[in-house]
């Protein structure tokens, strides 16, 4: 029973790490401008981390303390929080499966239409108080004044690979025939039905494209990209949890079979 409770113990050591990559991946996120400004996925990543960081901490402390009914709460709620987990890997896979930049004629960066995400995405964009906080947010980084430093000349620019976000945020959408002057100052509209967006461009740096459907698209390709690299993460630290798991089911049941054979040989059944 002994060896099989410092077995257990051990599994739910590595248990306890394993919720490192879980709470490293919220943070991350938090950390991002644009999901920082949205607030939507880190905050239940963290958590499910700390649950299962809590969870290991209470198998480890059953497994060298020997206290049975801490070893049963630990396999009931790692195995409804590994379930939340894996819901949660696949929600996010099934959110971020559609939306995909669109290239235009003369240059590097994509563009983003909001109608090509996920509705949960959009939904997340679409109601005019939601998108005022995001925009507020959005337009006091300095993701925009970057460009500025960054590409001085137009063909300079047009070769950029920038983000989703400032493709979609800090410049007009091309197909409204804007003349460059600098990143995020355009004059002289070729076409301004071609897009709301066209007429929704402002020069005023505190405004420029915040308020239009490519400023949401670029954020939402932004989630999609870093949401998608968090599910790796997710996704790996899922596989790897479920072993631990079931490695430790059989090293529960090992010391409990070896318990009643310890009493059966000392007349106690």
């Amino acid at each position: 029973m002994a060896l099989s409770n410092n077995v257990i113990g051990a599994i739910n050591f590595v248990a306890m790490l394993l919720s490192i990559p879980i709470i490293g991946a919220g943070i991350w996120l938090a950390n991002e401008p644009d999901n920082s400004c949205v607030k939507l996925l880190q905050w239940p990543v963290i958590i499910l981390g700390i649950l299962i960081l809590v969870v290991a901490l209470a198998g480890f402390v059953g497994g060298f303390w020997r206290i049975p009914w801490l070893l049963i709460f630990y396999l009931v709620a790692m195995l409804i929080l590994i379930i939340l987990l894996a819901c949660l890997v696949v929600f996010i896979y099934m959110v971020t499966i559609r939306g995909s930049g669109h290239l235009e004629p003369s240059r590097s960066y994509l563009e983003y239409h909001l109608d090509d995400f996920s509705g949960f995405l959009r939904r997340r964009v679409r109601s005019p108080l939601k998108w005022d906080r995001i925009r507020n947010c959005l337009s006091s980084t300095d993701m925009c004044a970057e460009l500025n430093q960054s590409y001085r000349m137009a063909q300079d620019f047009f070769n950029a690979h920038i983000t989703p976000l400032q493709s979609g945020c800090c410049k007009p959408p091309t197909q409204c025939g804007y003349t460059f002057v600098n990143p995020t100052y355009w004059i002289s509209p070729i076409n301004n039905a071609a897009d709301m967006d066209c007429l929704n461009w402002s020069n005023e740096q505190t405004q420029l494209c915040y308020g239009c459907d490519s400023c949401k698209a670029g954020l939402l390709a932004n989630l999609k990209k870093e949401w998608r690299r968090a599910d790796i993460i997710l996704l790996i630290t899922l596989v790897a949890l479920i072993c631990v798991y079931l490695t430790g089911c059989c090293a529960f049941r090992n010391a409990k079979t070896e318990d009643l054979f310890r009493k059966y040989k000392q007349g106690y059944v």
